[in-house]
C-alpha cells in the first residue's frame, strides 16, 4: 500500500515542475485523476492514476464573469449567491460563445452586484470580479440599461413625455431616460441612474400597471438568445 499524498506533489513528480507550477496546472483544471478532472492541489491521491492534459498552460486561473437569464420570481437582489442558485454545470448554455474554459471554482464566491427585482426577468450578472463589482456599484450611473415593460391601462394625457422626464417623487425630480413604445402594450425604458425598482412607480403615476419587465441589456452586454434558466461566460474580450 502506498502513502496518500496530495496531488500538487504527483504532479511535481510527473513533470518535474515547481509547486506553484503545479497548482496552477491543477487549478486550471487541466489535471485528471482516474480520467477525472481535480482542481485541488490538496486533493489525496495513492495507487490512482494522474494525468497532465498534453494542451496544459501554466497561465493564472482569472476571475468569472457570468451572464444570467433570471426567470421570473427568481430571487436575486444582489449580494451573496443564493442558496437556490440556478447556476450550475448543467444550466450553462450549450451555445456558449466565450471559449472560456469552465472550471467548479468560476461558480463558487459568486456576487451579483447589479440587482433585479424578483418580478422581473432577464440579464443579470454573477462575478468573482472586483473590477466588475466596482463597475457595477460605484460607476453604475455610467452604464445604461435597457428593459421592456409590459404594461396595462390608459396612459395620461402628455404622459410619454413625462416618462422621460418630468416626474416627481418625493420632491425629487426623476432623472431625464429614453421611454419609447414598442407596441401597444410594450414600453422600452433606457437609463444610466435609475433604479430597476422604480420603473413600476413611475408606470403608475401615468396611469399604467406593470404586468412585466425584463432586463435585456447592461452596457454592452445584451441577453441576446439566451434561454430563460440558463447562463454563459463573460467572454475576456467582453466590456460592460
Amino acid at each position: 500500500m502506498t502513502e496518500p499524498v496530495r496531488l500538487a506533489k504527483r504532479v511535481i513528480a510527473l513533470t518535474q515542475c515547481s509547486r506553484r507550477e503545479a497548482e496552477q496546472y491543477i487549478e486550471g483544471g487541466w489535471v485528471r485523476v482516474d480520467g477525472a478532472v481535480v482542481e485541488e492541489p490538496q486533493f489525496m491521491v495513492d495507487a490512482q492514476t494522474v494525468t497532465l492534459d498534453p494542451h496544459a498552460e501554466l497561465i493564472p486561473t482569472e476571475p468569472a464573469t457570468l451572464v444570467l437569464h433570471k426567470p421570473v420570481r427568481y430571487d436575486a437582489v444582489g449580494g451573496a449567491n443564493p442558496a437556490n442558485v440556478l447556476i450550475t454545470p448543467e444550466s450553462r448554455s450549450s451555445d456558449d460563445p466565450s471559449g472560456v474554459r469552465p472550471l467548479k471554482r468560476h461558480l463558487h464566491r459568486l456576487t451579483s452586484p447589479l440587482s433585479l427585482p424578483t418580478r422581473a426577468s432577464g440579464l443579470l450578472i454573477y462575478t468573482q470580479d472586483w473590477r466588475v463589482t466596482r463597475k457595477l456599484t460605484e460607476d453604475v450611473n455610467r452604464v445604461e440599461q435597457e428593459f421592456v415593460v409590459d404594461v396595462s391601462g390608459t396612459l395620461v394625457p402628455n404622459g410619454l413625455a413625462l416618462l422621460n422626464h418630468g416626474l416627481r417623487f418625493n420632491n425629487y425630480a426623476m432623472p431625464p431616460i429614453k421611454v419609447s413604445w414598442q407596441s401597444e402594450q410594450r414600453l422600452r425604458f433606457a437609463f444610466k441612474v435609475l433604479q430597476p425598482t422604480q420603473i413600476e412607480a413611475m408606470c403608475q403615476a401615468v396611469g399604467l400597471t406593470v404586468l412585466a419587465m425584463k432586463r435585456l441589456r447592461v452596457g454592452r452586454i445584451s441577453l441576446s438568445k439566451l434561454p430563460v434558466g440558463q447562463w454563459r461566460y463573460l467572454a475576456p474580450d467582453e466590456r460592460i
